[in-house]
């Protein structure tokens, strides 16, 4: 199976591509897709680095599968200095990240949606490092919208 085939099929596995469910997958074409790793307390982990040369975090879009708090961790293996600006709830994270460094981050993230990160430090080829973490899962019926039923596959 090639890559191409390998995130074609992930992609769909967890609603990337359709319609009225995480639809973001066609929006960030490029990179890799990871997932969070839930652990038995509940709290979610994962790991996003940025690779020599390559301007990009890996993964480019991080998928929970459920609201709730991630224990990141953000590895720069590049010879340049970035920095990450990442979502959560109540106050946004920010993380310098000189070369060749770590650090640490716990988000929360309580309600599904798309929460974009980024490192907006330098041009990095005119767009900075754009990412997402996806957060899978139904709005509660207190915070929905009054209106028809949407279609879903």
């Amino acid at each position: 199976m090639t890559t191409a085939q390998e995130r074609s099929d992930l992609l769909n596995k967890i609603g990337l591509d359709a319609q009225n469910k995480a639809a973001l997958g066609a929006v960030l074409g490029t990179g890799r897709i990871g997932q969070a790793t839930e652990r038995a307390d509940g709290r979610m982990t994962a790991t996003i680095r940025i690779q020599p040369d390559e301007i990009a975090w890996d993964p480019s879009i991080l998928v929970m599968p459920h609201g709730g708090d991630l224990e990141l961790e953000l590895l720069n293996d590049d010879l340049n200095t970035h920095c990450a600006l990442l979502p959560s709830n109540g106050d946004r994270k920010f993380i310098w990240l000189v070369n060749h460094s770590r650090g640490r981050a716990t988000l929360n993230l309580d309600g599904p949606g798309y929460y974009w990160f980024s490192s907006p430090t330098g041009n990095d080829e005119g767009r900075g490092l754009t990412g997402a973490i996806v957060v899978l899962g139904d709005v509660p019926p207190e915070a929905r919208l009054d209106r028809p039923d949407q279609p879903r596959p």
